[in-house]
Order: structure tokens, then C-alpha cells, then sequence
């Protein structure tokens, strides 16, 4: 894939893989267009030629589907053959048992991990018609095909991203390739969130300190490495459903 011809897309860009993102993507000469509740200081001072920022509060969909009434997304893809999409932003809020969730909580996760992203890849679908590459990557999980208990919200919602790309790939768009990537488990904010969740909330928090402890977790840095390296790779929607140490082993 030519880089200079490719427009990149990355939400939650300003922390974690998605700043990770951000970074690898301008430095490889791809223009990011971040978008997020916050700017990105560092990069945009880094890259200020090549990093775009719309501040959008992405559990918002009203918000975000206003947004996309304008004119920014379809300028900032114009001329390019390639355009990628990362929906990387999420949340792993409300965590407890389902009697415990607040209503508010519950709608905010499902605006940010599941109408947000498909707004967004249907955005892209629409505006970079001219591309004759088009690469949506939801960030999916592992909690999207396993159930763990305290979160009934995390797996449905990453389980809605997967679902999303097994119908879309039915679509059979020639010029859109699209895929759900789990990236493993990475040394985040969301995973400092979840190891200092009370055990009856999350009975399973011990594992997650675990990996910690034992030094198991892989860093943004790495995981948004092979991320795009999977997203710009011939593989790339092969198959609506991936996770990324799968692809790792076969390498």
C-alpha cells in the first residue's frame, strides 16, 4: 500500500493503543485525522502538517452523528486511494452484576463501543467512494467471544463490533475490507481501571493483577505495531474476526 496516498482514521487517539495508533500511523507518513473528547498536545506538535483533531464526545452518538452531517471527514479523505479506519476508542464501564449497571452507564457504553463505530465505518463506506481501498479495524476483545462475569456490557457491545463485520463482509463491497481485531491484553489505562475493581464487582480481577505481576501484558507501542501491520497487510479482511496474537503465532 502507498502510504502517501493514505488517509488514516483513529478514534481515542489522545491515550493508550489509540495515541499508540496515532503515532506509528504519522510516523509512517499516514495523516491522522484523531478524534476525541481531548487533543493530543504531543503529536500535534510532532506533526503538525499530518494530524488533523476533531474534539467529539465520542458516547455521544447525537454528538457524533452531527458531526458527520459537515463536511471534515469527506475533506480530509478527499484524493486519497487508501483509507483507514481504527475504532479503537471504548470503555469497559459499568462493570458489576447486571442488577448493579446504571442506565446512564449503560448508554454511554453502548453510544461509545457500538453506535459510534458504525456510524463511523458507514461514514467511511459513504465519503471515500473515490478510494479504491477502503480497511475498517473494529477493536474488538476476547470478551467478545468469552463471557466473564461482571461484564454483561463489555461482551455484548465488543460482541456487536464482531457481529457488525461478519454481516458487512456479506455485503461483498469489492473496494471495503473490514475486520473485528482482538489485540490481546495491553498495559493500558482500562487495565489499571480493571485490576482496581472490588473483587464482587469483577471476581475475576485476580488474573488481570496476575498478568501484571508476571509481566504478560504487551505494551500500546507493540500492540498498534502490529495492528497496522495487519491492517496494511494483503490479510486484511481475509476473515471478519481475527485476534492478533493468533496472527502473531503464525508469523
Amino acid at each position: 500500500m502507498t502510504t502517501s496516498i493514505t488517509r488514516a482514521i483513529v478514534t481515542g487517539h489522545t491515550r493508550g493503543v489509540g495515541a499508540a495508533l496515532a503515532e506509528q500511523l504519522l510516523s509512517r507518513d499516514i495523516a491522522v485525522l484523531g478524534l476525541s473528547r481531548s487533543r493530543n498536545i504531543a503529536l500535534a506538535q510532532r506533526f503538525p502538517q499530518t494530524l488533523e483533531e476533531i474534539e467529539v464526545d465520542l458516547a455521544d452518538p447525537s454528538r457524533v452523528a452531527q458531526w458527520l452531517t459537515g463536511d471534515a471527514l469527506s475533506r480530509f479523505v478527499e484524493g486519497a486511494h487508501s483509507v483507514l479506519l481504527f475504532n479503537n476508542a471504548g470503555t469497559v464501564q459499568p462493570v458489576g452484576p447486571i442488577e448493579t449497571q446504571d442506565a446512564g452507564a449503560i448508554a454511554s457504553a453502548v453510544g461509545l463501543n457500538v453506535a459510534t463505530p458504525l456510524m463511523l465505518a458507514s461514514a467511511v463506506a459513504k465519503v471515500s467512494v473515490a478510494a479504491s481501498d477502503r480497511r475498517i479495524a473494529h477493536i474488538s476483545s476476547g470478551a467478545a467471544r468469552n463471557a466473564y462475569p461482571g461484564w454483561s456490557i463489555y461482551c455484548a457491545t465488543k460482541a456487536a463490533l464482531d457481529h457488525h463485520a461478519r454481516a458487512v463482509v456479506l455485503d461483498a463491497n469489492r473496494a471495503l475490507r473490514i475486520c473485528s481485531v482482538a489485540p490481546g491484553v495491553i498495559d493500558t489505562d482500562m487495565q489499571a481501571e480493571i485490576r482496581g475493581t472490588g473483587k464482587e464487582q469483577f471476581p475475576l480481577r485476580e488474573r488481570f493483577e496476575e498478568l501484571k505481576r508476571n509481566g504478560q501484558l504487551s505494551t500500546p507501542a507493540a500492540c498498534a505495531a502490529q495492528l497496522i501491520d495487519f491492517v496494511l497487510s494483503d490479510a486484511f479482511g481475509e476473515t471478519p474476526v481475527a485476534d492478533i496474537r493468533d496472527l502473531t503465532q503464525r508469523s
